[in-house]
C-alpha cells in the first residue's frame, strides 16, 4: 500500500530532479582533465550524446521513484533508493559536461519523467522479484547505449568519455546488485519492448 509520506517524497523527487542542480559526492570522471579543442560538429555530437545521457538519468531517477514507492520489501526499497543516489552523480556530471559544450538539456524532460515514473510503478506492482528485474534489465540496456557512445563520442574529447566510462561502470555494477537481490529475468517481448521505447527516446533526445 502506498502512504502519503511515500507520495510526497516522489513528488519531492520529481522536482528536485526536473528543477534543480544535481549535486555530486564522487569528483566529476575527467575533471583533471584538460579541455581539448573541439571542432563545432565534434563539440555539437558529444553535447547531443551527453544530452541522452541526462536524458536516461532522468528517465533512472523517475524508474527507481516509481519502483520504489510500490516495492513490497523494504530490503528491494533500499536497493533502489540506493540505486537511485548513484545515479544522482551521473545525472550532475552529463549535467555538467552538457553545460562545459554550450549544449542544452532536453526540452522533453518532464515528458520523460513523467513516462518513466508510471513504468517505474507498474514494475513495482509486478512483484519485487520483477522488480528487481526490471531494474536488472534497465540497467544493461543503458550500459549497451553507453558502449555506443564511447564508440561515437571523438577521441579528443577526453571529458566526456571518461564520464560516460564511469557511468558504464555503475550501470553494469547496478544490474549486478538487482540480480543478486533475487531480479528474475524479463520475457523476451517486454526486453524487446523496452528496447524500442528506448530507442524512440534516445533519437528524440538527440535533436530535442
Amino acid at each position: 500500500m502506498i502512504n502519503i509520506d511515500k507520495i510526497i517524497i516522489g513528488f519531492d523527487g520529481a522536482l528536485r530532479t526536473l528543477l534543480t542542480p544535481a549535486h555530486t559526492v564522487r569528483p566529476v570522471p575527467g575533471s583533471d582533465l584538460p579541455e581539448t579543442d573541439l571542432t563545432v560538429p565534434e563539440k555539437d555530437l558529444s553535447a547531443a550524446l551527453m544530452r541522452i545521457n541526462h536524458v536516461g538519468e532522468v528517465c533512472a531517477q523517475a524508474l527507481y521513484q516509481g519502483q520504489s514507492l510500490t516495492a513490497r520489501n523494504e530490503m528491494v526499497q533500499q536497493t533502489l533508493i540506493q540505486a537511485a543516489r548513484e545515479e544522482t552523480e551521473h545525472l550532475a556530471w552529463t549535467e555538467r559536461r552538457i553545460e562545459e559544450l554550450g549544449g542544452r538539456k532536453s526540452l522533453l524532460n518532464p515528458v520523460w519523467y513523467g513516462g518513466s515514473f508510471v513504468i517505474g510503478m507498474l514494475a513495482g506492482v509486478m512483484g519485487d522479484k520483477w522488480n528487481l528485474g526490471f531494474l536488472a534489465e534497465t540497467e544493461k540496456q543503458v550500459g549497451d547505449h553507453l558502449s555506443g557512445h564511447l564508440l561515437r563520442l571523438p577521441q579528443n574529447d577526453g571529458k566526456s568519455r571518461a564520464i560516460v566510462s564511469q557511468m558504464h561502470i555503475d550501470e553494469a555494477s547496478h544490474a549486478t546488485m538487482a540480480l543478486s537481490h533475487g531480479g528474475a529475468e524479463l520475457p523476451l517481448p517486454v526486453k524487446f519492448a523496452m528496447k524500442l521505447s528506448s530507442k524512440v527516446m534516445t533519437q528524440t533526445a538527440y535533436w530535442i
